[in-house]
C-alpha cells in the first residue's frame, strides 16, 4: 500500500495526472462558474468538452454523492448540497472565517441553544453554517437539506417582497389559513423574527423531509395534511397567550438576512426546544434579529425599510 501510495506521488510530481479526474474537476469547475444556471446532460457534455455517456456517468454519480442535483421535471443538473461541508472546511483549513461564524457562535454562547444559517439552494432548504454544542450530537449540520415546499419553509420567503411569498404560498393547493395567515404575515414581518411551535409529529415530519431527494412525493403530502397544522396555527405571536405569562413550547426562532438589493437572502435560526414564557422569547428574539442585521452589513447587504 505504501509504496503504491508513493508511486502516485512520484506520478504527481512527474507531472502525470489523472484523466477521469480531471472530468469530475471538469465538470464542477464548470458548474461552479454557473452557478445560477441549470444545465441538461448534452448540453453540459458540450460545453466541458466530454462525450455524452462519459458525461451522464460522471453526473449520476455525482447526484448519488449529493455534489449535484438532478432536477427531475427538466432533466438538468446543478451544484449540491454536499459541497457545502466542504467549502466550510476549506474556509477553516485556509484560515478563512464564514460570514456570520463568529455570530452564531456569539448567540449559541449567550443561550446555549444550537444556531444556524440556511438559505434556499435551488429548490431546497439547506444548512450552510452552525455553532453547536461541541460534546452533543447535532440537531442540525452543515448540508442538511430537505423540499423547500409549503407548509414547509415559511421562514424563507415572508420577509421577501419581490412576490416569492406569494409564488411559494400558491404551491400549497391543500390548506389556507386565510385572516390567520394574515396576520402572521403582518406581525411578522414587523416584529423581525418569527417564532415556530412544533408538536411531536411535525419534529417527525422535518426528520421524515431531510431524507427526501427531490420534491414532496403525493404520500407525503397528504401525511403533512395529517400532522401538521395550517401554516398560520404552528406560529406563536407575540401577546397572543391569554395569560401573558405561560410558558410555550417553543421549537425555533428564526430572522432575516438580506441580501444588496434588500431581498430575503438567508435566514438565522436559533433552536430552542423548550418552553419560554414571553420575556424568554422577547430576549432571544431581539439578540437574534441583531445578529442577523450583523451578518446582512457582512455580506453587504441592506435592510429593507418597513
Amino acid at each position: 500500500m505504501t509504496e503504491s501510495v508513493e508511486s502516485a506521488e512520484r506520478a504527481v510530481a512527474a507531472g502525470r495526472t489523472s484523466p477521469p479526474t480531471e472530468r469530475v474537476v471538469a465538470v464542477l469547475d464548470f458548474l461552479s462558474r454557473h452557478e445560477r444556471e441549470r444545465f441538461g446532460i448534452s448540453e453540459l457534455a458540450r460545453r466541458v468538452g466530454l462525450s455524452k455517456p462519459t458525461c451522464l456517468g460522471i453526473a449520476a454519480t455525482l447526484v448519488e454523492s449529493g455534489y449535484l442535483i438532478r432536477d427531475d421535471r427538466d432533466k438538468t443538473y446543478r451544484l449540491g448540497p454536499a459541497l457545502i461541508p466542504l467549502g466550510r472546511a476549506a474556509r477553516t483549513s485556509l484560515r478563512a472565517d464564514p460570514a456570520g461564524g463568529d455570530v452564531l457562535a456569539g448567540l449559541w454562547e449567550a443561550f446555549g441553544h444550537p444556531v444556524s444559517l440556511s438559505g434556499v439552494v435551488g429548490d431546497r432548504v439547506t444548512v450552510l453554517d452552525v455553532a453547536v454544542d461541541p460534546g452533543r450530537p447535532a440537531m442540525v449540520t452543515v448540508g442538511d437539506s430537505y423540499p423547500f415546499t409549503p407548509p414547509i419553509g415559511l421562514m424563507y420567503v415572508l420577509w421577501d417582497r419581490t412576490g416569492r411569498l406569494e409564488r411559494w404560498l400558491a404551491r400549497d393547493h391543500v390548506r389556507a389559513d386565510g385572516d390567520r395567515l394574515a396576520r402572521v404575515i403582518e406581525t411578522c414581518r414587523a416584529d423581525g423574527y418569527l417564532v415556530e411551535l412544533l408538536t411531536p409529529a411535525g419534529q417527525q415530519l422535518y426528520r421524515l423531509m431531510a431524507g427526501v431527494p427531490g420534491d414532496i412525493p403525493a404520500e407525503l403530502r397528504a401525511l403533512i395534511g395529517e400532522v401538521v397544522a395550517g401554516i398560520g396555527d404552528r406560529v406563536h405571536l407575540r401577546g397572543e397567550a391569554e395569560d401573558g405569562g405561560a410558558a410555550q413550547n417553543v421549537s425555533v426562532i428564526s430572522a432575516p438576512v438580506f441580501d444588496g438589493d434588500g431581498a430575503q437572502a438567508m435566514v438565522a435560526s436559533i433552536y430552542v426546544s423548550a418552553e419560554l414564557d414571553e420575556r424568554g422569547i422577547a430576549e432571544r428574539a431581539a439578540a437574534l434579529v441583531a445578529a442577523a442585521d450583523r451578518i446582512t452589513v457582512r455580506i453587504g447587504g441592506s435592510k429593507p425599510r418597513r
